[in-house]
């Protein structure tokens, strides 16, 4: 499954992923799991998931081609 990834803020500074080819992860979870594990750094940062930019409350599942943004706290203005 191919999936593309968007990341912003502090984030980004250190996750430089475009695009990610995972055959064993099909949903959310699955994929911060294998995130955090790749990016230790990750685990110390709240943030959350938007899948097709629609942010992600619940275990979703993924399908090939989507888009994953991850975000950290932000604030409105």
């Amino acid at each position: 499954m191919e999936i593309e990834i968007i990341s912003f803020g502090q984030i980004a500074e250190f996750l430089k992923l475009r695009k990610l080819e995972l055959n064993d992860v099909r949903d959310t979870e699955g994929l911060k799991t294998f995130l955090e594990k790749e990016y230790p750094k990750l685990k110390g940062i709240k943030y959350k998931l938007a899948l097709n930019k629609f942010v992600v409350h619940q275990n979703t599942e993924l399908s090939d081609r989507c888009t994953i943004a991850i975000m950290p706290p932000f604030s409105g203005g």
